[in-house]
């Protein structure tokens, strides 16, 4: 189908043939006329409506009046061609535009139906990558609060056992049997994110037996209080409580200083889980901008289980991380 309003020289020289042969037959012998309507189609789909109407005037029009020029028929009989011409071309073009109507309203509703495929094609290459980077998100914060925290502890030790080997070995022994208990806890928690599971932690226990677990690998190892009701709660809840222990014992570990010691508590609402980890370190300024990643990974969590982050910190007075986490 061509565009409306487009007429190539081939179709106007085909249309052009058309009417060269056609008006001379039709003005010799009246029956030539009866074809008209098998002629009407060719002059609506090439050309646009003002032409194929003008094409149909002198399709149905001028034979009538040639043939009356040539054959004088009686007036009555020129009177009912007359008729019959007009009454074909009014025909011919009402549905000749009605259909041109059709025609170029599918055409619009096909281009439509195009875009229509193309957005849908694009909202799902733009979900399937926001569900990719969403859970890149995840992983990596998974792998930051697991691995690369297993890791930065393993590192911290091996220094620490290599600077008592020969002035503290019995200290140094203990930091080889932390530096196992790490190793091994690191595996688990790889294991554990390979096959989509609960944190090792929580795998065998209740939240505040994971936390305790969690807090006697931490060097030295942090007191850990549990306050009101301990219930069994959603397990996204947990882990995002977990995590932010280990996240906030790992930044002590790093930052808070030599000795520095840590509390974490655990306070059990009706309606509020409340987690706050608390070191006497050195402290930091928390409104200073921070190159690392997990204050930030932190925060998203609590944000997308409904709660909310805080973290006080001074210079010389410490840091304390508190999350409050809303219980369905």
């Amino acid at each position: 189908m061509l565009e409306p309003g487009a007429l190539p020289a081939a179709s106007a020289r085909y249309l052009n043939t058309a009417l060269v042969l056609f008006l001379p037959a039709a003005c010799l012998v009246g029956e030539t006329r009866l074809i008209t309507f098998a002629l009407a189609p060719h002059f609506f789909m090439p050309a646009r409506l003002r032409r194929a109407i003008l094409s149909m005037a002198a399709l149905t029009l001028l034979p009538v009046a040639g043939w009356g020029l040539l054959w004088r028929p009686e007036a009555y009989v020129l009177f009912l061609n007359s008729v019959a011409a007009l009454a074909t071309f009014t025909f011919s073009s009402f549905f000749g535009a009605w259909i041109l109507r059709i025609i170029e309203q599918s055409i619009g509703r096909a281009g439509l139906i195009a875009e229509l495929d193309a957005s849908r094609e694009e909202v799902a290459r733009l979900s399937a990558e926001h569900g990719a980077a969403s859970e890149r998100e995840r992983m990596s914060r998974e792998i930051h609060d697991t691995l690369a925290q297993g890791f930065t502890s393993l590192l911290m030790l091996v220094q620490a056992v290599r600077s008592e080997m020969d002035t503290d070995p019995a200290e140094a022994h203990r930091h080889l049997d932390l530096m196992e208990v790490t190793a091994r806890q690191n595996l688990a928690e790889a294991r554990a994110l390979v096959s989509g599971g609960a944190p090792a932690d929580l795998d065998s226990g209740s939240l505040p037996d994971a936390v305790r677990r969690l807090a006697a690998r931490h060097d030295p190892p942090a007191a850990v209080t549990v306050t009101g009701e301990v219930r069994p709660l959603p397990a996204a809840l947990e882990v995002v409580a977990l995590r932010t222990c280990q996240e906030s014992l790992t930044n002590c570990a790093k930052h808070a200083g030599p000795g520095a010691s840590a509390v974490l508590s655990l306070v059990y609402a009706p309606s509020t889980l409340t987690v706050s980890v608390r070191d006497t370190g050195r402290g930091f300024d928390p409104s200073a901008p921070s190159p690392g990643y997990g204050l930030r990974g932190l925060a998203a969590r609590a944000a997308e289980a409904g709660g909310t982050a805080s973290v006080d910190s001074t210079r010389s007075g410490g840091t304390t991380v508190t999350v409050t986490l809303p219980i369905p």
